[in-house]
């Protein structure tokens, strides 16, 4: 290296390529400092580093646990408009993994244009290095809000704990992108699982799946399950049983819910007026109507709707 850093130092205006060859027999020497001090020369003689310099940087300021000049390296990438290569996201990933910023390293995943298979591992293996379940959670549900669900269920397969969160995550992931059978599966999976007790977002998210597919049946069973739980008096869930009922046909359990409710909110009133609305109950629906106005509860555009059905029903309009 003596030699070949003789030769370099004597071209006066030496290009990016010249610079990545001299990076390049520092770091796989182990020079991983020199390689960091020249990159700084580098750019202080204008010079502008490609994908191909980047990486090598990088590398050695992981090795040598230079985490802030890593962060400054990582500004000049978004300058020079390399944030989207794969080669060097990958290498952003696997700097800020070993220095615990897992966050860091998301934040560059998901704005990779296209992501491959090191990629992904060197995703992976950042959040098993960090055994941070909050921020593996935080991943999954980032994947299940932008409809990667393929990627959620692989997050979720892969995570060393979950919690519930997690399975809210993935349970969440495929009702927000339609798949509701799936709920169900996984619903049913996380029961037999039996390590983790679902809370009141599984089961409002589960009963919202039973009411897209009619599954009246296992509706009733979460019903029964919520109150063994200790989700007897959730609003939430009540909320969503009402739903459930409604959409399968049944308005009489809808209403046993409704009336069992210590609490009731907007989303309460406004369910089971339009669930009575759309059944043919339109008396029923305008006098719970009155009833809301009378517990000061302020209608809002679906309360209107819901009335307005009903009237339609009674012949009124």
């Amino acid at each position: 290296m003596a030699h070949a850093r003789h030769l370099f130092d004597h071209f006066l205006d030496p290009k990016v390529e010249l610079w990545n060859a001299i990076f390049r027999g520092y770091f796989h020497k182990a020079f991983y400092k020199e390689v960091v001090f020249l990159f700084g020369k580098m750019k202080s003689m204008g010079v502008r580093p490609n994908c191909f310099t980047f990486p090598l940087v990088l590398k050695s300021c992981a090795k040598i646990g230079a985490f802030v000049e890593g962060e400054e390296i990582h500004s000049e990438v978004i300058k020079g408009g390399f944030e989207g290569n794969q080669f060097v996201a990958t290498t952003l990933i696997d700097v800020y993994s070993a220095g615990r910023a897992i966050g860091s390293a998301y934040k560059v995943f998901v704005v990779m244009l296209e992501r491959n298979i090191v990629a992904w591992t060197s995703m992976i293996s950042g959040y098993i290095l960090c055994n941070d379940t909050m921020s593996w959670n935080t991943m999954l549900n980032g994947y299940a809000n932008n409809g990667d669900v393929e990627a959620c269920e692989q997050m979720f397969e892969e995570m060393p704990e979950r919690n519930v969160f997690s399975w809210n995550g993935l349970i969440g992931g495929y009702a927000h992108n339609g798949r509701f059978f799936e709920v169900l599966r996984c619903f049913k999976r996380m029961l037999i699982d039996g390590l983790v007790v679902p809370n009141d977002a599984t089961l409002v998210t589960v009963l919202s799946a039973c009411a897209r597919l009619g599954a009246l049946d296992l509706g009733k069973w979460v019903h029964v399950y919520a109150a063994t739980i200790g989700f007897k008096g959730s609003i939430y869930v009540g909320n969503a049983l009402i739903d459930m009922y409604s959409k399968c046909g049944v308005i009489e359990n809808a209403m046993e819910v409704f009336e069992s409710m210590d609490l009731k909110d907007l989303i309460t009133w406004n369910s089971m007026i339009c669930g009575l609305a759309t059944h043919g109950c339109g008396a029923d629906a305008l006098t719970l109507f009155h009833q809301m106005k009378i517990n000061g509860e302020k209608p809002d555009g679906i309360t209107f709707i819901g009335v307005l059905c009903s009237c339609t029903h009674l012949g009124l309009v």
